[in-house]
C-alpha cells in the first residue's frame, strides 16, 4: 500500500531497496533478533482515522485534564502556576525568536546572541553569582552537571545531600553520578525543624567529599536558616557548596552569592514560563569566576566584545561551548547539555518587566499568601505547618488522612492540590504541601479552606 506521507512506500522502491541490500524480505534486517522475542500476531491497534474523527478523539481525549484555570491549582514542588505578563508573549512569538533554534553559527545569530547574553547577566544579578551559562534543560540535569562538575574540579567521588530536597531531582543527580563512579550520599534533616541536620552534615563530611548539596526554601517549602553553616562546613574541607533556588523567592531572599555557593541550580520555569503539563522547563546554572570553574562549567557562555577601531560596536559571540558536537569532542564537560534559547527569552522579558521592585512583590505576595493559609488553617484546626522551621510560598498540611486520598476529593472540588508527600517519604503519609503565589485570592484560599473542611471528614 503506498502511503502519501511515507518515503519509499511503493513496492517497487521497496523492492530495489531490498536487491541492493542482497535480501528479500523486510524481515530479514531483524534475522539477528531473538525469534522467541519477536511478535507473532499484528499490532493490537485500531484502524487509521479520517482526519475529522481523529480531532474529535483528541478533542475528547484533552478535554478530561483537569487544569489551571478551570480548577484551582496549589500545586508546586518544583513546577508552579505564575502569571505571565501578556509582553512576555507578544514579544517571544516574533517570528525573529520564535522561529530561530539555538545558533550554530553565532556570529550571524547576533539577536539570539545578545537575548542570551542578557538573560545570563539577569540570572547573575538574581542568583549573586558571576557567572551563569545560556541556560539547561531543568533544574533536574542543572543538579546532575553540577555533581559531575565537582568531581572534575575537586577530584573526589563522594556528594552529600540533604534528604529535605525535592526526591525527583535528587533521582536525577544520582542518574549522572552514579555511572560517573560517584557515590551520592543522603544526609537526614531535622525532624522538627524540616532543615538540614548540622550535627549529619557534620558527621557525613570529610576530606572525601566533591561537594555538599541543598535546596533554599527546601522541598518541604522551608527556609534553610543555617545556610552559610553548611557552605561554611563544605568548605572547611576543601569541597564545592551546590545550592537549589526558586528563583521567584530571590527578591526576598538572600541570594546564594551573599553566603558564598560555589554552584547555583534552580529553574527559570516560575519566571515568565507555562508550566507545559510539567515541561519542557529552563535550568539555571551559575557559578563564580574561578577559572578552573569556569572551564568545567556546563553549557554555553556568550560574551561582548567592542570593535577594536569603534569601541562603540559591539558584538556577541559564544565564549565557551562545552557541547561535544563542537570544537571540544571527547573533552567535552557534558554530551547532551543545551539551553533553552527560547524560554531563556522568556526569562530575560519577565525579569526586565520585573525588576528589582517587582520582583520582591512577587515575593511579597507569595510570602503573605501562605502565612495567611496558615493562620487561616490553624484557625480551623488543622496542623499546618508541620514543621517549626520558617516556610515560604509552600506549607506543609496534616489532615489526618491519607494525602493520597486528599488530593483525589480536593479534585472533586475543582481544586488541584497538594502535593502528596506520602509519595517520597514513608513518616508523612499524611501530609501534603500546597503552594501559595501571587495568583491566588484570599477569596481563592478561603475556598480551599472550606474544600479542605469537607474533605479531611
Amino acid at each position: 500500500m503506498v502511503h502519501k506521507f511515507l518515503p519509499n512506500s511503493e513496492d517497487s522502491i521497496t523492492k530495489l531497496m531490498l536487491d541492493k541490500l542482497g535480501i528479500s524480505c523486510v524481515d530479514e534486517l531483524y534475522s539477528d533478533v531473538p525469534k522467541e522475542v519477536i511478535l507473532k500476531r499484528e499490532l493490537n491497534i485500531p484502524s487509521a482515522l479520517s482526519e475529522i474523527e481523529l480531532e474529535k478523539l483528541l478533542s475528547e481525549k484533552l478535554g478530561r485534564n483537569k487544569s489551571y484555570p478551570a480548577f484551582l491549582n496549589f500545586l508546586g514542588g518544583g513546577c508552579w502556576v505564575h502569571h505571565i505578563p501578556s509582553v512576555v508573549d507578544e514579544v517571544l512569538s516574533r517570528g525573529e525568536f520564535y522561529t530561530a533554534y539555538t545558533p550554530y553559527q553565532p556570529e550571524i545569530s547576533q539577536g539570539m546572541l545578545q537575548s542570551m547574553f542578557e538573560y545570563q547577566s539577569q540570572i547573575c544579578a538574581l542568583t549573586g553569582m558571576e557567572v551563569a551559562n545560556s541556560s539547561m534543560y531543568d533544574w533536574g540535569t542543572a543538579l546532575g552537571e553540577a555533581g559531575r562538575m565537582a568531581f572534575r574540579v575537586t577530584h573526589r567521588k563522594r556528594i552529600v545531600v540533604s534528604r529535605n530536597v525535592s526526591p525527583e531531582r535528587l533521582g536525577i543527580l544520582r542518574t549522572y553520578c552514579i555511572p560517573a563512579g560517584m557515590e551520592v550520599e543522603v544526609i537526614d534533616f531535622d525532624s522538627q525543624s524540616g532543615t538540614t541536620d548540622l550535627r549529619s552534615l557534620d558527621s557525613k563530611i570529610d576530606d572525601n567529599v566533591a561537594a555538599v548539596y541543598f535546596e533554599n526554601p527546601n522541598f518541604l517549602g522551608i527556609i534553610e536558616e543555617s545556610a552559610s553553616n553548611i557552605v561554611e562546613t563544605a568548605h572547611k574541607h576543601g569541597s564545592l557548596a551546590i545550592v537549589g533556588v526558586d528563583p521567584s523567592t530571590l527578591g526576598l531572599l538572600r541570594p546564594p552569592g551573599a553566603f558564598g555557593a560555589d554552584i547555583v541550580v534552580g529553574d527559570g520555569q516560575p519566571l515568565g514560563v507555562y508550566p507545559n503539563l510539567g515541561g519542557p522547563l529552563i535550568g539555571i546554572f551559575a557559578t563564580k569566576t574561578d577559572p578552573l570553574l569556569l572551564r568545567q562549567m556546563p553549557g554555553r557562555l556568550i560574551g561582548i566584545a567592542n570593535e577594536k577601531g569603534d569601541p562603540s560596536r559591539r558584538g556577541y559571540t559564544m565564549v565557551l561551548q562545552t557541547r561535544e558536537q563542537h570544537i571540544r569532542r571527547e573533552a567535552a564537560t557534558s554530551n547532551i547539555c543545551t539551553n533553552e534559547a527560547l524560554f531563556a527569552l522568556a526569562v530575560s522579558i519577565f525579569l526586565a518587566i520585573m525588576g528589582p521592585r517587582g520582583m520582591k512583590e512577587l515575593g511579597d505576595h507569595m510570602l503573605f499568601k501562605s502565612h495567611y493559609a496558615q493562620k487561616r488553617l490553624k484557625e480551623e484546626g488543622f496542623v499546618a505547618p508541620c514543621f517549626s522551621g520558617s516556610f515560604f510560598g509552600e506549607l506543609t498540611l496534616n489532615t489526618k488522612i491519607e494525602s493520597e486520598t486528599l488530593t483525589k476529593k480536593l479534585i472533586q472540588h475543582g481544586i488541584l492540590g497538594g502535593l502528596p508527600l506520602g509519595r517520597f517519604y514513608h513518616e508523612l503519609k499524611q501530609v501534603s504541601i500546597f503552594s501559595f503565589n501571587e495568583t491566588h485570592s484570599l477569596e481563592d484560599i478561603e475556598r480551599l479552606i472550606t474544600s479542605l473542611r469537607i474533605a479531611a471528614r
